[in-house]
């Protein structure tokens, strides 16, 4: 009797990938172990924020680094981090922006459902560009002019999202920005492998960058990491950590927070919803040190197995069967069915899901009748269930 069994609630199997709505990925026992043993004592969360942000520093390039709950979290911390700086007073009015710089700019072909984390902060977000090359009018989309043209004495930040396809590219944004003194937050939350990805955005210029903790990296589903320039993450702890305490008793880690820099101790802040308990703090710092040391091309071959399992027990189906990726050790290698033309994509994918153990498979390429399996969360003993139950509803 599993708890979930206790619950009445169906374990399904994830070849999806890491998605938020199926519950992420299955951590390390180590990273499990990690979390029971922070669980049984307590400790000054600020303290360990700062301990925190000396292993993100040494992992990603970066002058410091932070826990939240996740990686829209980390946006909006980011965010409130660039418009308030250290100015408590502005602090306490987010998401009242009024009177400050307020506003974000965003290349259209970038926006997403993700980026209401930056709305949710106060700030107003000023789009830029047409993105033809998706609208089948043209080739072009927003070029660096048009972001420098949409700078103003408002702007508080200028907003990458990190993607093969995103246009202009982050040494472009970064050189623009930097002339104009306004930061870059970059969100890389799903931007991993390959692992240089960790180094990457800040080497190319960004100055702050948001990763999930719960993907690839293998923490706790609810956790992200920030990390960036030390005056910002400092705003951004700020903003998130409880400082319901007298002000002569507070003593936060210089590392994290130099009292020195403010004019007055912040109130609680706009990020307190964004808590992380220092269970998901040690799980994903456990993660991030055992995802460093994996390195890609041990991680690839033990995510090519699984797929490879899964296709040499499938046997003869009405799909095409292959595996994208196989060689490429800085990606995760995917089994794709091509699907038979009188197969229906969604009709197929909803059968698997209604397996007596529910499994969950990629449908995003659906219109043209393929189907993947992402193994990242996919345990070993699953493999068997998942053949088998594509030979059922693909025979």
């Amino acid at each position: 009797m599993t708890v979930y069994d206790d619950l009445g609630v169906k374990r399904a199997i994830n070849a999806k990938g890491p998605a938020t709505r199926l519950s992420g990925g299955i951590m390390r026992l180590e990273v499990s172990a990690a979390m029971v043993e922070a669980s049984q004592a307590c400790v000054d969360i600020a303290e360990l924020q700062a301990a925190a942000s000396r292993v993100i520093a040494k992992a990603t390039g970066a002058e410091a680094g932070y826990v939240a709950s996740g990686a829209a979290a980390c946006l909006l911390l980011a965010t409130a981090a660039c418009m308030a700086g250290l100015d408590p007073g502005r602090m306490a009015r987010l998401p009242d922006a009024h009177g400050m710089k307020n506003e974000v700019i965003m290349v259209r072909s970038q926006r997403n459902f993700y980026d209401h984390a930056i709305r949710a902060a106060g700030a107003t977000i000023i789009e830029v560009g047409l993105p033809d090359r998706y609208a089948g009018a043209g080739v072009r989309d927003a070029e660096g002019w048009e972001i420098e043209d949409a700078i103003s004495e408002r702007t508080a930040a200028i907003f990458h999202v990190a993607d093969a396809q995103s246009q202009p590219p982050l040494t472009t944004v970064a050189r623009l920005a930097r002339k104009h003194g306004i930061p870059v937050i970059v969100d890389a939350a799903a931007q991993l492998p390959p692992q240089s990805n960790l180094k990457r955005f800040i080497t190319e210029g960004a100055d702050l960058v948001a990763y999930s903790g719960g993907k690839v990296i293998g923490g706790p589903q609810a956790s992200g990491m920030l990390c960036g320039r030390r005056d910002l993450i400092m705003s951004a702890a700020l903003q998130h950590l409880d400082l319901d305490v007298y002000e002569d008793m507070w003593e936060p880690p210089k590392s994290l927070i130099d009292k020195r820099k403010l004019k007055g101790m912040p109130q609680h802040g706009i990020g307190r919803s964004c808590k992380a308990g220092k269970e998901e703090i040690v799980g994903l710092l456990t993660a991030l040190k055992l995802f460093v040391a994996e390195g890609d091309a041990v991680r690839h071959r033990r995510w090519l197995a699984v797929v490879e399992d899964i296709r040499a027990r499938t046997g003869r189906i009405a799909a095409k069967v292959s595996i994208e990726n196989a060689t490429h050790t800085q990606a995760i290698p995917l089994l794709i069915l091509e699907l038979e033309p009188r197969r229906d994509a969604a009709k197929t994918a909803l059968a698997l899901q209604g397996m007596a153990t529910p499994i969950h498979i990629d449908a995003r390429q659906r219109h043209m009748s393929i189907l993947s399996l992402n193994p990242v969360c996919v345990r070993p003993d699953d493999t068997a269930l998942i053949a088998k139950a594509l030979r059922t509803v693909l025979s």
